[in-house]
């Protein structure tokens, strides 16, 4: 059943999905580990609303975002080498151009395949924002500051993608993630676990 907000509509699963999805960036913005829990919720909930909105490159990526949660949920308890808190670090220039070249493989690899097997009506776009939201949840699961860089650059072209697809609660929730994503990258640049100290490179 469709609810009504002010001036649009959305469902309670939109609506649910975008709750999850704000507590998840802020609890990513303190390094609390319970963001992940939340990320893998929000995840399924919005590859439903994905689905149903023939986003099949966004819904995909929830289940990916699913795997890839588990995965730095581990890694963010499990902390570094020597067992301490997982530290917030930098990319190498090796690193940042590893990032990007990745990215661009994943969108060739990903608009091909939705333009040759499902009936998306945007697969150049929705396979690009795939790819670079791959890459930011990778890069935050290894706490490289970069993935605030990558989600900014995301998270601004979704809001246009989401509008473009009437799913105006969506398109409102990235509009925040970017605000969301300009305070991550302030506050880990200032990470008070770090002691103050440059961020390492990695």
């Amino acid at each position: 059943m469709p609810l009504h907000l002010a001036v649009f509509a959305t469902t309670p699963l939109e609506l649910l999905s975008f709750l999850l999805s704000v507590a998840t960036v802020w609890l990513n913005i303190r390094q609390s580990h319970w963001g992940w829990l939340f990320a893998i919720i929000s995840s399924a909930t919005y590859g439903l609303v994905f689905y149903g909105s023939r986003l099949y490159g966004d819904m995909g990526l929830q289940l990916v975002f699913i795997a890839v949660s588990v995965f730095g949920w581990y890694q963010w308890l499990r902390g570094d080498d020597s067992h301490s808190r997982l530290p917030v670090t930098a990319l190498s220039a090796r690193g940042r151009v590893l990032a990007a070249v990745a990215w661009l493989a994943g969108f060739v690899l990903l608009a091909w395949f939705l333009k040759s097997y499902t009936d998306t009506d945007v697969p150049n776009s929705d396979g690009f924002l795939t790819a670079g939201s791959l890459v930011g949840q990778l890069l935050l699961s290894r706490k490289k500051i970069e993935n605030w860089h990558v989600w900014i650059i995301v998270d601004v072209l979704y809001v246009a993608l989401y509008l473009h697809k009437h799913l105006m609660l969506t398109a409102i929730l990235y509009a925040i993630f970017v605000g969301m994503a300009l305070v991550g990258l302030r506050a880990w640049s200032g990470d008070t676990h770090s002691g103050g100290r440059r961020l390492a490179l990695e």
